[in-house]
């Protein structure tokens, strides 16, 4: 049983981020568990500085794109956003009845709670979820890929990010990415 569930875990190495493939042209971009873990590790560091559940936001950040273990990483205009949640919904639910019944229990009410987005330690992994794709985006950036389409990227973060502290940091990301092209963003 509990093998099922880390060898979905381990499955997100082989899915790779769909969007930057999409509408960068990475030929080989980052993996759904590079992203995973580079957005746990802020999101735990966040928390900590916020004072906000530590644990919960850890293990959303680590749970957050799990489904697309199975069902691969959909970009918005493959697919409506109703029918993203139904399918990773249904597909979590299919992943947790590999855990034991108290610890699937207790993940499926974290990633309930990251679906609807209203407590504070779920809109904060949300808003990390955005800010880990500015650095993502500033590193492609640094690599020689097209700023027109990496600004758009940086577009979104800054229109869908509102917490206050992740806001200072993502302008320093976009004050270093205006640095390094030397036009707007």
């Amino acid at each position: 049983m509990l093998e099922d569930f880390f060898d979905q875990a381990i499955g997100l190495k082989r899915i790779h981020r769909k969007g930057w493939a999409k509408k960068v042209g990475i030929k080989e971009p980052e993996s759904v568990a590079d992203h995973t873990y580079s957005m746990a590790m802020m999101s735990v560091v966040i928390a900590e500085l916020q004072a906000l559940d530590v644990q919960k936001v850890a293990t959303m950040s680590l749970i957050h794109d799990l489904a697309e273990s199975l069902v691969g990483d959909y970009i918005p205009d493959e697919i409506s956003l109703k029918q993203k949640k139904k399918l990773e919904n249904n597909v979590m639910k299919e992943i947790l009845s590999s855990l034991p019944l108290t610890l699937a229990k207790k993940y499926e009410k974290i990633w309930n709670e990251y679906q609807e987005a209203k407590t504070k330690e779920s809109q904060l992994v949300h808003e990390i979820d955005k800010l880990e794709m500015a650095f993502q985006a500033r590193k492609y950036l640094e690599e020689g890929y097209d700023k027109d389409k990496l600004g758009e990227f940086l577009k979104t973060a800054d229109k869908e990010i509102k917490n206050e502290y992740l806001r200072k940091i993502l302008n320093k990301i976009i004050r270093n990415t205006i640095n390094l092209t030397n036009t707007n963003v």
